[in-house]
């Protein structure tokens, strides 16, 4: 049998025992699956061209997804365009515009139409922490989950999920929690490397120069797509705040030739096509050279605002 397959049986096996799927499962069950679930994509990945049903069931379960009401959903896609409608329209067509599967897979009509439904349902929420309608970014974030989801449906749940959960401050209209993911990019480089820090410095160059689109997407806007859902399962698994080490680890891939170059943002502009096993391995690595109060700070930012501390 080979590796892959292995790993396949090995997930399907977490994935069966206890069924993660079943509503009857104890909150110590869903526990226990996660982290064996957390454990196996660090270790081996998941093995998706082995089994294309792996990802979709393991992101519903890190996300803790079980109410996929189609009823609910279409109810939202008939009330017809949102008040964002054109907001939205002008931000779709160019969504991974280069990348030929997913063009193939995901059509531009599914986008609008999900993106739709998230404003119309997020003005049921009166009593929500945070008021989410349409921001730059949200068509970038929705891509992987229309990609990778087998129905429109559970994409839209998930994404829902993903952005009311994970990543709220992210898409807030002034973007909070991107900028201070860029704020922390800058203070997480000057301790792991002070030299490259002090280096792009010297260019006047910060975080929101050369990062911004890194960050706003979670690395979704670096081809190839494969390889950014695999870095997915891994910020699915252990929290989005692990993005901004990821792009530090894509900056240590790179140093030489960014320390090389007399003009950095010209290599800066357009990162080298995304490798997600170095990445995700340089990326644990960073977490152990962070002081503890820097490193809670990364944890919390894309989803608690400062005032709620």
């Amino acid at each position: 049998m080979s590796s892959t397959a292995q790993a396949s049986q090995a997930f399907n096996k977490i994935l069966s025992q206890p069924k993660l799927s079943s509503k009857a499962r104890t909150a110590q069950e869903i526990e226990e699956g996660v982290k064996r679930l957390r454990r196996l994509i660090l270790v081996e990945g998941v093995p998706s061209q082995e089994d294309a049903t792996l990802r979709p069931r393991i992101w519903k379960i890190l996300l803790r997804v079980d109410d996929l009401s189609a009823d609910k959903y279409l109810s939202f896609v008939a009330r017809g365009p949102s008040d964002f409608r054109d907001k939205i329209r002008n931000d779709t067509f160019r969504t991974l515009a280069t990348d030929r599967g997913f063009k193939e897979r995901v059509r531009e009509d599914m986008l609008v139409r999900l993106l739709d439904a998230f404003v119309w349902r997020n003005q049921e929420r009166p009593h929500a922490t945070f008021d989410f309608t349409y921001v730059q970014g949200m068509n970038v974030l929705a891509a992987p989950f229309l990609y990778t989801m087998p129905s429109e449906v559970e994409a839209f749940f998930c994404f829902s999920r993903f952005i009311e959960q994970c990543c709220p401050l992210y898409v807030q209209p002034t973007l909070d929690g991107v900028h201070r993911g860029l704020k922390l990019l800058d203070r997480c480089l000057k301790i792991v490397d002070p030299e490259l820090f002090a280096y792009l410095r010297s260019k006047k160059l910060s975080a929101e120069i050369y990062a911004f689109p890194s960050v706003l997407t979670l690395c979704a806007c670096t081809p190839p797509l494969d390889q950014v859902l695999k870095l997915w399962d891994f910020l699915l698994a252990y929290g989005v705040h692990l993005n901004v080490l990821c792009v530090i680890a894509q900056l240590l891939l790179m140093r030489d030739e960014v320390m090389a170059c007399p003009s950095p943002m010209r290599l800066l502009r357009t990162l080298p096509p995304l490798e997600a096993l170095p990445v995700i391995g340089i990326a644990v690595t960073l977490v152990r050279d962070l002081p503890a109060e820097l490193y809670e700070e990364l944890v919390r930012h894309p989803f608690e605002a400062i005032n709620q501390r």
